[in-house]
């Protein structure tokens, strides 16, 4: 094991998640981080983002609020890490800084979400509708069953990389500041980076800087999805989910989904993406993968058996680089 206990900070924070998620009764007592930093950009939104000031004010002021965010949050979680390693350290340490640093990553939480759009198709279409709208923007009323099933495994793949991959990576890189700060990014960008006419030029940063932090791991998330689908073999595809990213992933309208949901695609062989309706908009995207577009609740099933299996790898790797890191340290 590592003389520093810090260095297995990532690898106990996934186990801890992994564990017992983040638990209903502490969000209903003292909420959740992400609910923290969303109250703060709220704030800044209703106080910096005036209807009546002009295009280039309204961006420059949500740079403002974009820097102010992260700037809390970094000094925030800066200053927590810095606390517990001077007044608590050693392994005690390490077991708070995990409990803090598991409210980041949102193994399965989503795993839960997507589990529950499999089951409600299992009930009838009504069930799975509504069981989707909580993880997708679209209009639920436009899909047919498999537009559901398709929907829940893109939100899947997508999730994967910005919810557990990006701030796995970004806590190896920077501790539990630098997952605090990717998870401040990434929650102004799903708040206020919207081509909205109230967001187009406030949220202009904050949805610029959000594809700039998430280009690791969308890169790293199909590779991970690769490599589970070659685990699972027969039941997965990992050369036809290859060549789905290397021909698909840069045709989506996203710089980074497209990555993730066209290793899904190619491992499972189906279609994903395309055209959607959000709302009453319809987008017109390109389709990662070119298998069947007629998926199921059993595909559902099928996307979270390789989502499990690449979580398994990310961990293993998580751990291998800390007992590497432990014996280079100790060297």
């Amino acid at each position: 094991m590592p003389a520093d206990p810090s260095l297995l900070l990532v690898p106990a924070a996934l186990a801890v998640e992994a564990a017992v998620g983040y638990p209903a009764p502490l969000y209903r007592v003292i909420g959740h981080p992400v609910t923290w930093i969303g109250a703060l950009i709220a704030r800044l939104d209703r106080r910096l983002n005036r209807e009546t000031d002009g295009f280039f004010r309204r961006r420059a002021l949500g740079v403002v609020a974009l820097a102010v965010v992260l700037a809390v949050t970094g000094l925030v979680a800066w200053a927590l890490e810095a606390l517990i390693g001077a007044f608590v350290g050693g392994w005690a340490g390490l077991g708070i800084l995990a409990v803090l640093a598991a409210s980041l990553p949102a193994q399965r939480s989503l795993h839960d979400h997507v589990r529950a759009v499999a089951d409600g198709l299992d009930q009838g279409l009504v069930e799975g509708r509504l069981a989707v709208s909580m993880i997708v923007g679209r209009n639920p009323d436009s899909l047919d069953e498999a537009g559901v099933a398709r929907a829940a495994i893109e939100s899947l793949a997508e999730n994967f990389s910005d919810g557990v991959v990006a701030p796995v990576f970004w806590m190896m890189v920077g501790g539990l500041p630098g997952a605090a700060l990717y998870k401040a990014a990434n929650t102004a960008d799903s708040m206020i980076g919207h081509r909205t006419p109230r967001h187009e030029a406030f949220g202009w940063a904050s949805a610029r800087f959000d594809d700039l932090v998430n280009l690791p791991a969308s890169r790293l998330s199909a590779l991970l999805l690769v490599a589970a689908a070659k685990t699972l073999e027969p039941g997965a595809r990992p050369g036809e989910a290859w060549a789905a990213v290397w021909r698909d992933a840069g045709k989506h309208r996203s710089p980074n989904a497209g990555w993730p949901e066209a290793a899904m695609a190619g491992a499972l062989g189906l279609r994903l993406a395309g055209p959607r309706v959000y709302g009453t908009t319809r987008v017109d995207d390109a389709y990662m993968g070119d298998g069947r577009a007629e998926a199921t609740a059993k595909d559902v099933r099928r996307a979270l058996e390789l989502y499990r299996a690449a979580l398994a790898l990310q961990f293993c790797i998580a751990l291998g680089i800390a007992l590497v890191a432990g014996v280079i340290a100790a060297s």
